[in-house]
């Protein structure tokens, strides 16, 4: 009866290690709040005027609601427009020194499917495992960058690395 239990506990290990939950889990594993479910409001404010109110939409936007990627853009200083309206004459320099190697037009769909043939390359022998592990930094590994190689070889070509740690340590 014993060894039946062990053998069951063992079979319920191997199969719950074949799940597949992707590269990234980003589910809460505590009991504790879930901060992405708080989104903080703008704080209301008194118009002008009551005469004057705008015609309320239903459904629409209100002035108050978070508009995450608009405050962000404008916290580093630019602002959130079309994606596929004018460029801004500001950034004229900045756009053509970039395309100076060309473009290519449908760069997300190229990479999108690179990274999708990369990951089913990487992941063969991966989905089997008896703990979790994080499947994203398993797969990229090899693609990670060591930044005290890096420095190394910076401060050899004689380029200054004021930001990293002094070369005694």
């Amino acid at each position: 009866m014993r060894s039946s239990g062990v053998a069951f506990a063992a079979l319920a290990i191997l199969l719950g290690a074949c799940a597949n939950t992707g590269l990234r889990t980003l589910d809460s594993q505590g009991e504790g709040p879930d901060e992405f479910i708080v989104s903080p409001a703008k704080p209301l404010e008194q118009p002008e005027s009551f005469a004057v109110l705008p015609v309320p939409t239903p459904g629409g936007a209100n002035r108050t609601d978070a508009q995450p990627l608009s405050d962000g853009a404008a916290a580093l200083g630019g602002r959130l427009d079309a994606p596929t309206g004018p460029i801004p004459g500001s950034d004229g320099g900045l756009v053509n020194y970039t395309r100076r190697f060309g473009v290519s037009e449908d760069i997300r769909v190229t990479l999108a499917e690179e990274d999708a043939d990369f990951r089913r390359r990487k992941a063969r022998f991966t989905q089997y495992r008896i703990v979790r592990v994080d499947r994203y930094n398993q797969a990229y590994r090899s693609e990670a960058l060591d930044p005290e190689r890096i420095a190394r070889a910076f401060r050899r070509a004689g380029v200054p690395v004021p930001s990293y740690p002094p070369q005694g340590r």
